[in-house]
């Protein structure tokens, strides 16, 4: 196996915490606290960082990108963005501007989630953003875009403004249900799953795998998952008591509630592998499935020592994951220890 890509998360999003659940004003998602993050992440020698999108809470995504572009030198940008929320062509030029800046080192997070103030059918959805990504890919390589779709019905030339490397980002894009995994088949780069059980993941990535050869593509598969890593196994697993032990349950409930992924089949997945687990929480050693009692989304970690952490990573490598987007909390300080204990073995190339 080669060395994987390694992303963490910048919390954009009102999302961290020392307990989960309990608000801490100091890791509100200011523009400081995100900017300590994200150098932090760059310092720790992370290939990428995810900037999540939100509406209700936290910080804007692309201005944050836009303003923490110049401080970075080498990590790349992964920029979330929600498909219809700006008008396609301003949109294009956005990207393209901000991919100078960053001197080709950004990557997009395609969100297909509702627009805020609206509700839309899961399969419409899914038909927009897919509209959009088409229309994106075509302006961003520099083409003139002609598509009369159901969303978008335009006929225009590519912004002036290009990439640096005269091409579309890579497109990262989630989904579990039958219309996002065909969205992923036919459009992204980069198909990123939440953590599931390791023949539950392998066959999500053999089957987008096989859609995408229907289409005549290739698409590489990604992980984002929470980690909880401790020097051993017992401190690691006590750390995740600790986080979610003033989690007051009807607090988890209204924050998974507010979510715009709520009721999303990735969701449910997610809950239905947290009724599955055991009285502690885990439904293997060293995947955990309390962070979701308190996060709507991502609802799983890996906890462990140094070792069980990168052993339950490569398990995953061995399914067909080549990406890795983690998180922890506080994030801060869980990128240190990451960086610390984990990012170095898991650049070691395994035979």
């Amino acid at each position: 196996m080669n060395a994987p890509e390694v992303a963490w998360f910048g919390s954009l999003c009102d999302d961290d915490y020392e307990f989960l659940g309990v608000v801490d004003p100091d890791l509100r998602s200011s523009w400081a606290h995100c900017r300590d993050i994200t150098l932090a992440a760059e310092r720790g020698g992370f290939d990428n960082i995810l900037l999540p999108s939100g509406y209700t809470l936290g910080i804007d995504a692309t201005v944050f990108a836009a303003a923490i572009a110049p401080m970075l030198e080498r990590m790349r940008l992964l920029l979330a963005l929600r498909m219809g929320e700006v008008w396609l062509p301003q949109l294009a030029r956005q990207i393209a501007t901000l991919d100078r800046v960053l001197d080709g080192r950004l990557t997009i997070n395609v969100i297909s989630s509702d627009l805020p103030g609206e509700t839309m059918d899961s399969e419409p959805r899914y038909r927009r953003t897919l509209e959009h990504m088409q229309g994106l890919r075509a302006l961003l390589s520099g083409q003139p875009l002609e598509l009369h779709g159901e969303f978008i019905d335009l006929r225009i030339d590519p912004p002036s403004a290009t990439t640096t490397a005269g091409t579309c980002p890579p497109f990262y894009f989630g989904g579990l249900s039958e219309a996002a995994r065909e969205v992923a088949a036919a459009e992204a780069d980069v198909y990123l799953l939440w953590p599931d059980t390791f023949d539950g993941i392998g066959a999500a990535v053999a089957d987008v795998s096989a859609r995408a050869a229907r289409h005549g593509r290739t698409l590489r598969h990604g992980l984002r998952t929470h980690v909880i890593v401790r020097e051993s196994e017992e401190e690691a697993r006590a750390a995740a008591e600790r986080l979610v032990s003033r989690l007051d349950p009807v607090i988890g409930d209204e924050i998974r509630a507010r979510s715009l992924d709520s009721g999303s089949v990735g969701v449910g997945r997610q809950t239905e592998l947290r009724d599955l687990a055991d009285a502690d929480g885990y439904i293997d050693r060293h995947l955990w499935t309390g962070v979701g009692r308190g996060r709507s989304g991502c609802g799983i970690a890996v906890v462990g020592d140094p070792d069980q952490v990168v052993a339950t990573l490569r398990a995953y490598q061995r399914r067909g994951i080549d990406t890795f987007i983690l998180s922890g909390y506080p994030h801060l300080a869980e990128c240190e220890l990451v960086s610390r204990y984990v990012l170095p073995a898991l650049r070691e190339p395994v035979a």
